[in-house]
């Protein structure tokens, strides 16, 4: 950054110096363990965790390149940093009259949100005179592209930070020659910690100088990562402020900002520092309660999937609600196909949950459940799903009922989610029995204690979801009705958590529908997160989506799917594994 700022920038520089000289013994035992171990070993493993779950398993070399073991890299690894150099510009701060006061960096990171300093746009009367200038780069003659420039708009939204050093503002989605802003895309950001690791190299994409958009590639490493910032030597210049500071999945870690003077050389820079975008997203996140409902609805498209502070509010029906609700139906696939709820062998039908008027069934809107008393936990779902008249209803506040028609003793409640990576995993999923003229009522039912599971996020929010999207779009595109089977698997050897519950590795699933053909087919789904839950603080692994034979459930669960396995595709496979499923093309109806 050059001029007006440079004050701004010298007090950042100098409150950086401090970070670093007081973090010096800290940084010195860092850069001692590099010299004999890779960064996963040097960091902790909450953040290993975080930094495996972003590696893309496609990719054989990622993780030698963390541990700089290897310098190959896919060739498209160039084309995803040049398209992650699209949404950074250079930010052109200009007076009221249009004179230029200086140039830093920044970046898209909503489809109308850009992300820079705060000593670079320190108010909004600074960002309402300044432009944001794209595509200011050449090509491959070296030649200038033709720079597309965007009006800043903090009336619309305008949130900065003098501590960490950050500012957010809404960008004009149109530029003065009629060019759409959704051209240049955004940078999603990430706000788990540990999106890089000690001793793993970064790169930035800068206008230094505010010369054209140039690119550190891994040229150095983080070297400290403390409280709201990063630590790390890689070339920057006057002009870098407000820069995205990548690793090597082109996800952003950091906003660069300052670099930390030498304190013998005020030439010379012995490090350079960034704010953690994790600090970024916890403070805009706190600030969004404060704002309109406009600028709320703006705010969204940033924090979407960002996990929002915790309101979750338990409480119970009055049991009028429950006296229309007819629940799961055998015959719903037609007379012909009748496909009953499974049966449970002896000891487990010992473990049932009673209801408090004698009954095990509990029956909700096109679905029912039948809970283990010692498990607190359900042995099985069952929903139908009526893919002609589903309703998209929005999900609200994050309200979750105990079931007054059970005693609450054998309801896993709120105390095994709280302050821990899981997930209250919807065993009928939300969407699944939200149709027709009860939907609205099928969808709070849902959010009882009684058809949640505890689910590590990775998979409730990730592959075990892709799995119930396919199902769920198929009976939607060809109108068909389906009703689906699903549980946990429990074992003796699940891991105990919190001294009183049992937490499941696998879950499974069973899927009857009729095909196009008017043949049933019935097919079975497993899951394990057994890599995941082994420590539930400090726990990554791999996971996997098999299709199994229906037996096989049979044989891990103790329930009996009657006619179901004579309709299974995959009956007679002699693997004891299964089918890995990794695209809905595996999966065989």
């Amino acid at each position: 950054m050059l001029g007006y700022e440079q004050v701004g920038l010298k007090e950042q520089q100098q409150e950086a110096l401090k970070r670093y000289t007081r973090r010096a013994q800290a940084r010195q035992d860092v850069v001692n363990n590099l010299k004999v171990k890779n960064p996963l070993e040097v960091d902790i493993p909450s953040r290993v965790r975080t930094r495996k779950d972003l590696v893309d398993p496609r990719d054989g070399l990622a993780l030698e390149r963390i541990m700089g073991a290897s310098d190959l890299f896919p060739i498209s690894y160039l084309e995803a940093g040049l398209n992650a150099g699209k949404p950074v510009c250079r930010i052109e701060v200009r007076d009221n009259i249009g004179r230029v006061l200086g140039h830093g960096t920044g970046f898209l990171v909503s489809p109308v949100l850009l992300l820079t300093n705060h000593h670079v746009l320190e108010d909004e009367a600074v960002a309402r005179f300044s432009l944001a200038q794209f595509n200011y780069e050449t090509d491959l003659q070296l030649m200038p592209r033709p720079i597309k420039s965007f009006r800043l708009d903090p009336d619309r939204l305008f949130i900065n930070d003098k501590a960490l050093d950050f500012a957010l503002v809404a960008v004009d989605e149109t530029s003065g020659d009629g060019v759409k802003l959704s051209e240049f895309g955004f940078l999603r950001l990430l706000s788990d910690s540990g999106k890089a690791l000690l001793g793993e190299y970064v790169s930035i994409i800068q206008h230094a100088s505010g010369a054209p958009k140039a690119v550190a590639i891994r040229e150095n490493r983080v070297i400290d990562t403390f409280e709201n910032f990063v630590h790390y030597a890689t070339d920057t210049e006057p002009g870098a402020s407000g820069s995205p500071v990548f690793n090597d999945g082109w996800d952003v870690v950091a906003l660069h900002h300052a670099g930390v003077p030498d304190p013998n050389d005020s030439a010379k820079y012995v490090a350079n520092e960034g704010i953690r975008i994790s600090s970024i997203i916890k403070l805009v996140v706190d600030k969004r309660d404060g704002l309109s409902s406009d600028r709320k609805r703006m705010l969204d498209q940033l924090v979407e999937g960002v996990p929002k502070p915790e309101r979750m509010l338990v409480t119970e029906q009055d049991m009028e609600w429950y006296e229309d609700s007819a629940g799961y139906d055998p015959s719903f696939l037609g007379q012909e196909w009748t496909v009953p709820l499974p049966s449970l062998q002896q000891d487990l039908k010992d473990d049932v949950a009673p209801l408090k008027d004698g009954g095990e069934v509990l029956n909700y809107t096109h679905f029912s459940i039948v809970l283990s008393k010692s498990r607190r936990m359900a042995y099985y779902t069952a929903v139908n799903i009526d893919g002609s008249s589903l309703e998209n209803i929005k999900r609200d506040a994050d309200k979750w009922y105990f079931d007054p028609r059970i005693v609450n003793k054998y309801q896993c409640g709120p105390k095994l989610y709280e302050k821990n990576d899981l997930d209250r995993g919807h065993l009928v999923r939300r969407l699944d029995p939200v149709w027709g003229d009860e939907a609205s009522e099928a969808n709070e039912d849902t959010f009882h204690f009684t058809n949640c599971c505890p689910q590590h996020k990775n998979l409730n929010q990730k592959t075990w979801q892709n799995l119930e999207d396919y199902i769920l779009k198929n009976a939607g595109k060809h109108d068909i009705k389906v009703s689906v089977f699903t549980g946990p698997v429990f074992r003796e050897d699940d891991m105990l958590y919190r001294e009183e519950f049992r937490i499941p590795a696998e879950f499974w699933k069973v899927v009857a529908m009729v095909k196009e053909d008017g043949e049933l087919s019935a097919t079975a789904y497993l899951q394990t997160q057994k890599n995941l839950i082994q420590d539930l603080e400090f726990a990554y692994g791999k996971y996997k989506t098999y299709q199994v034979p229906v037996s096989q459930i049979e044989h891990l669960t103790g329930l009996k799917f009657g006619k179901l396995c004579d309709h299974d595709p995959i009956a007679g496979i002699e693997s004891t594994v299964g089918r890995v499923i990794e695209r809905p093309a595996d999966i065989r109806l």
